[in-house]
């Protein structure tokens, strides 16, 4: 071989199950010269983008193991990206001459391949609560494609099979939503992570993305939605004064996204009104075809029937989607109504998720209106103070549930002793009920019903929502899963 080269055998396994060898001899200065390199010095670090939430750790093994050992992988989810370290240069050097000539392809997906500017990886490039390889009885867990809410029961359904789950706790950041699970003993985690690792909890989404955490104790205040001890079913719900969503040590996603201006989108746009609250509900991006641009926030409905409709019916609807400032329906066109809400992002959702809703036999027509703001007067409504405004407490929370119109709706805060009858009894007069469940959860009744469509259900949200059953005023909202 000339002088600066190395002769390397290289193996290539085929999908017949067949090996071809290959001789390569590599010289680094015509690497460099070839601009192999990119302007940037060899490394046995290589940088890999345009890594989809679908691309696996095992898939990026299988991409770069025939050019020599991996001894590190670092999976920065947020950003679409990777790093990589080889046992050596020259097997990294190998590995991009090769995908150099050879466009490298993951699940169907391109990826693209350079060195990476770090010489050598170090812990501080490693996720703050995953370590890597090394078995952890505590699991940090991403969800990716998460179009139906995932509950610290879901969690715990999927996971308690592989052993005994003593915590969980879940919160939002950079990479999506994310929840930490503590077993009992550390092969259960080990099984857990080998049987569950890239696969959907419901069809087609909800995807598991399962590394081992560095964390050797969870801490859980409270016993919530967001979080669990299930050592320990004595524990608040809530402390007095504070936001049950603080579980120290683990995301204060307000704080979080204040600081991390670049990579977060709402806090690019001051028109959100809450931008950490939006950042903290869809993981720093937005749902597809929310621009979160808009800065108009009054909408104009039309093809309303003008016999059934009301303020306090648009109220419930509209509400959904953010609060409500005030509601006018026009006196000179009975089928048309303007609605002002807090902000433009919440106008957004609303004009994107109820365009082409039917309701009381109309389809509906919603658009942003010409007006900026509607003027008070005699035949306006007022509710920029109600108390029924979903968006006041946990707008994280009900950002996330923004959905069009379904067929199934979720009911809450029910009498203790309410029955499925009588919630069938209460709703059955709007269509026809498929399917019903009532369930406990931290203690509170809830249910979901499901109708024959979904102009059933939102009619009975819009009618029923604030209502009274037994001594309690419930709450109705969409729910996006598909079945009981």
């Amino acid at each position: 071989a000339p002088k600066n080269c190395t002769n390397y055998r290289l193996l290539l396994l085929t999908p017949t199950g067949e090996f071809i060898s290959l001789s390569l001899s590599l010289s680094l200065s015509r690497a460099r010269s070839s601009g192999l390199f990119r302007m940037t010095e060899p490394s046995k670090v290589i940088h890999v983008r345009n890594v989809g939430h679908e691309i696996s750790e095992n898939d990026l093994l299988q991409l770069f193991q025939p050019f020599g050992a991996v001894t590190k992988l670092v999976m920065l989810r947020a950003k679409n990206q990777a790093l990589l370290q080889m046992q050596d240069v020259p097997s990294a050097v190998n590995a991009l001459q090769f995908y150099t000539n050879v466009q490298p392809s993951i699940r169907g997906r391109n990826v693209y391949v350079q060195f990476s500017s770090h010489q050598e990886l170090t812990t501080m490039d490693q996720n703050s609560q995953g370590r890597a390889d090394e078995p952890n009885r505590i699991l940090l867990v991403t969800i990716h494609h998460m179009l139906y809410p995932i509950t610290v029961e879901v969690l715990h359904q999927v996971f308690s099979p592989h052993g005994f789950v003593e915590k969980i706790v879940t919160f939002q950041k950079s990479a999506g939503f994310q929840a930490l699970i503590q077993y009992q003993l550390r092969q259960s985690a080990v099984s857990a992570r080998n049987s569950l690792q890239g696969r959907n909890i419901y069809d087609g989404c909800c995807q598991l993305d399962i590394q081992f955490s560095n964390l050797d104790e969870l801490q859980v205040n409270y016993n919530n939605e967001r979080s669990r001890d299930f050592t320990n079913p004595s524990l608040p719900s809530e402390q007095k004064g504070r936001s049950s969503q603080d579980q120290p040590g683990y995301a204060d996603a307000g704080g979080m996204y204040a600081l991390q201006a670049s990579g977060t989108r709402a806090v690019g746009f001051p028109q959100m009104g809450n931008a950490a609250a939006i950042a903290a509900a869809f993981g720093g991006g937005l749902p597809p075809g929310i621009s979160g641009t808009n800065d108009r926030c009054t909408v104009l409905v039309s093809n309303l029937n003008p016999d059934r409709i009301d303020e306090d019916k648009l109220f419930n609807l509209f509400s959904i989607y953010g609060n409500i400032v005030r509601i006018k329906l026009l006196r000179n066109k009975p089928d048309h109504a303007l609605v002002q809400m807090g902000d433009g992002f919440q106008a957004e959702l609303a004009v994107h998720f109820l365009k082409g809703a039917t309701l009381f036999g109309k389809r509906l027509e919603v658009n942003f209106s010409k007006h900026a703001n509607i003027t008070t007067g005699a035949d306006t409504h007022e509710y920029s103070n109600s108390n029924l405004n979903r968006f006041n407490r946990n707008a994280a929370k009900n950002y996330r549930y923004c959905c069009s119109p379904t067929k199934m709706i979720h009911l809450s805060t029910l009498p203790q002793d309410v029955t499925e009858e009588e919630i069938v009894a209460h709703l059955e007069e709007h269509g026809t009920i498929v399917n019903t469940k009532l369930f406990e959860m931290n203690g509170k009744k809830q249910a979901l019903i499901l109708f024959e469509n979904e102009e059933q259900a939102t009619e009975a949200l819009v009618c029923k929502h604030a209502s009274s059953l037994g001594d309690s005023m419930i709450r109705i909202s969409f729910s996006q899963l598909q079945t009981i």
